[in-house]
């Protein structure tokens, strides 16, 4: 019996669980602590979320962590959730961490319409999860 093919969604969902993953240990000590990008309380990896600059409804940098700039970066419930993101105190510190031009670019890339194919999807699943392995084995 042929495996049934995952839906995009489906492909989207683990992706989001990979990436989320991926980034709070990106940022985790070797104890597994990480802190919160905008209020800086530490907490242990399984405790913290995935914090988006820009919304994860923009599909061109709801997956963004690169060299250049992080859309993404570990955030504790309180800000995520509870204060919305805390997004002027994300910004400021992207301002201060990447400078202003780059922070403009990656709200100007956020309005940029991307549509990733299930190939697409399944690659950076792939991806995330294999650098996932380098962090934490």
């Amino acid at each position: 019996m042929a495996k049934k093919a995952k839906t995009h969604a489906k492909l989207k969902k683990e992706l989001d669980a990979v990436f989320s993953k991926y980034i709070r240990w990106y940022y985790a000590d070797a104890k597994g602590m990480v802190k919160c990008y905008t209020c800086h309380v530490s907490k242990p990896v399984k405790e913290m979320q995935n914090g988006h600059f820009q919304s994860r409804k923009h599909t061109s940098t709801r997956w963004l962590h690169e060299e250049t700039i992080a859309n993404c970066k570990p955030q504790c419930q309180r800000c995520n959730i509870w204060n919305e993101g805390e997004k002027w105190i994300y910004g400021k510190q992207l301002e201060a961490e990447y400078g202003v031009e780059a922070v403009e670019e990656l709200v100007q890339l956020s309005h940029k319409s991307v549509k990733y194919s299930k190939a697409d999807l399944q690659y950076l699943i792939d991806l995330y999860k294999e650098k996932l392995k380098a962090i934490i084995g």
